[in-house]
C-alpha cells in the first residue's frame, strides 16, 4: 500500500477485515494508547496502529500520519455505527471535513473535481497535514509539527454527537490547547533561544493568547475548568499530553514547569500519576526510536520548503528508480549530458536540453508530475542530484565502493 498514491483508502479498507481495526480496543482510550505508541500524538508517526504489515514499501512519517489518522476517524465512526459500511463511513468523514471548512476556501475546495470519495477524502488528508504545519499563520516562519491532528479526531467525536457545533468546538479547543502549550512553555525557567522566539510569536497572536499579562496562566487555568465537567476524558488527557510535550526536549521538569503542570492537574482533576504516565510515556517512546519529539519546530518557511522537497523527490526517485532507470537508458543524449555533468560544467544550452528531457520522462511517470507543476522546474537539481545513482558505472568514475573504502 502507497499512501501517496490514489486509491490507497480502498487498499487500506481491502487489506483488514474491520474486526482487525475496530474489536481490538475496548474503548476510546485504549485506542488512545495505540496512537500514543505509534508516535501520533506526539505528531511523529513511527508505525501504524495495525500489527499487520502494510507491504513492502518503507512508508514515511507524513504517510503513516495519514494512515494513523483515517484509522482513528473510522474507529470512530464505527463505534457509534456498528452496521455502517466503509462507504457509509468515509461519506459521513467527507461531511465532517466539508462542515468544518464550510463558507471558506479550504484544503478539500481545491480537489472538488476528484472522481470519488475515497480519492477527495484522500486529497484531504494531504492537504490536512501540510496545513497543519501552519496553524500560527500569522507567524510564518514558525512551523507546528503534526501533533496537533488529534483535533480532528476529537473534532469529530463532537461532530457525531451536536454535528453543528462541531466547528466552533474545533476553533475552541485549538485555542485552549495552543494557549495550554503557551503558558507551559513560558513557565520554563532555562529557555533556549527557539524558546523565546516561540513565546515572542505567540504574542503577537491574538488569536491564540486570551491573556499574556501577569497573571494570564491563572486566567487560563480558570477558563478551562469546564474540561472537569466533560465526560470526554480524551480533551484532558490530550491537553496534558500536549503540554509534557511542550517541555520535555530536556527530559526533566524544573520547579516552575512542574509547579504549573501541577496547577493543571488540578484544574484537570488529573493526580500526580497521570502526570508521571504522560511523562514516562514521553520517555519510553523517545528512547524506543531515538526521536527527539517537540511540538514545536522553529525553521525559516524557504529553508523548511527545500527541506521538504528534497524528501519527497528522494522518495520519489527510490520508488521509481526501475522506471527511471529505463527511460534514462532509452535517452542516449541525456544520460550522456547527465555522466558528462559529472565530470565538468554543462554548458546553457546542454543545460536546457537536460531540463526539457528530463521534463519528458516526467511526463510518462505519473508520480514525479510534481516536477511538471507551475514552478516544479525549481526542483530539477535535486532531481538531478539523485540521477547519478541510476547511471552506469562508466559514469561514476570517481565513485569508491564502500568495501574497497574499508579494505
Amino acid at each position: 500500500m502507497n499512501p501517496s498514491a490514489a486509491d490507497w483508502i480502498l487498499k487500506f479498507l481491502n487489506h483488514f477485515e474491520r474486526k482487525d481495526l475496530i474489536e481490538p480496543f475496548e474503548n476510546d482510550n485504549t485506542f488512545y494508547d495505540a496512537l500514543i505508541q505509534t508516535g501520533f500524538i506526539y505528531g511523529v508517526s513511527v508505525a501504524a496502529v495495525p500489527k499487520k504489515s502494510l507491504g513492502n514499501l518503507k512508508l514515511t512519517e507524513e504517510e503513516l500520519a495519514k494512515i494513523n489518522l483515517f484509522h482513528a476517524l473510522l474507529f470512530q465512526y464505527f463505534k457509534k455505527n456498528e452496521s455502517g459500511t466503509n462507504e457509509e463511513a468515509i461519506a459521513d468523514i467527507l461531511s465532517f471535513y466539508n462542515h468544518l471548512e464550510k463558507r471558506k476556501t479550504g484544503f478539500f475546495q481545491r480537489f472538488s473535481l476528484s472522481q470519488s470519495p475515497a480519492n477527495t477524502l484522500e486529497h484531504i488528508f494531504s492537504a490536512r497535514l501540510q496545513d497543519a504545519n501552519t496553524l500560527l499563520k500569522k507567524n510564518t516562519v514558525s512551523l507546528l509539527t503534526h501533533a496537533l491532528l488529534y483535533l480532528d479526531v476529537l473534532a469529530y467525536k463532537q461532530w457525531q454527537a451536536e454535528p453543528n457545533t462541531a466547528k466552533k468546538y474545533y476553533k475552541q479547543l485549538e485555542t485552549i490547547v495552543l494557549t495550554g502549550c503557551f503558558y507551559t512553555l513560558k513557565s520554563k525557567k532555562k529557555k533556549t533561544k527557539y524558546d523565546k522566539l516561540l513565546i515572542e510569536l505567540f504574542e503577537t497572536s491574538s488569536e491564540y493568547i486570551i491573556d499574556d499579562a501577569d497573571g494570564g496562566a491563572a486566567t487560563f487555568l480558570e477558563s478551562i475548568n469546564y474540561m472537569n465537567k466533560s465526560e470526554n476524558s480524551l480533551e484532558k488527557r490530550y491537553m496534558l499530553d500536549l503540554c509534557c510535550l511542550t517541555v520535555f526536549e530536556d527530559l526533566t521538569l524544573d520547579e516552575a514547569e512542574h509547579q504549573f503542570l501541577q496547577q493543571m492537574l488540578v484544574t484537570l482533576d488529573f493526580s500526580e500519576e497521570d502526570l508521571n504516565k504522560s511523562l514516562s510515556a514521553l520517555k519510553t517512546f523517545s528512547e524506543k526510536y531515538t526521536k527527539k519529539i517537540l511540538l514545536f519546530e522553529y525553521s525559516h518557511p524557504v529553508k523548511q520548503f527545500y527541506k521538504q522537497s528534497a524528501s519527497t523527490v528522494k522518495l520519489l526517485i527510490i520508488r521509481n528508480k526501475d522506471r527511471l532507470a529505463r527511460e534514462l537508458d532509452e535517452s542516449g543524449e541525456l544520460i550522456v549530458l547527465l555522466g558528462q555533468s559529472t565530470l565538468r560544467d554543462l554548458s546553457a544550452e546542454e543545460k536546457t536540453k537536460v531540463k526539457e528531457q528530463l521534463l519528458d520522462i516526467c511526463k510518462t511517470i505519473p508520480s514525479l508530475t510534481i516536477f511538471l507543476l507551475p514552478g516544479g522546474t525549481v526542483l530539477l537539481p535535486l532531481l538531478v542530484k539523485f540521477i547519478p545513482k541510476l547511471l552506469p558505472s562508466s559514469f561514476q568514475d570517481n565513485r569508491i565502493e564502500a568495501a574497497k573504502k574499508k579494505g
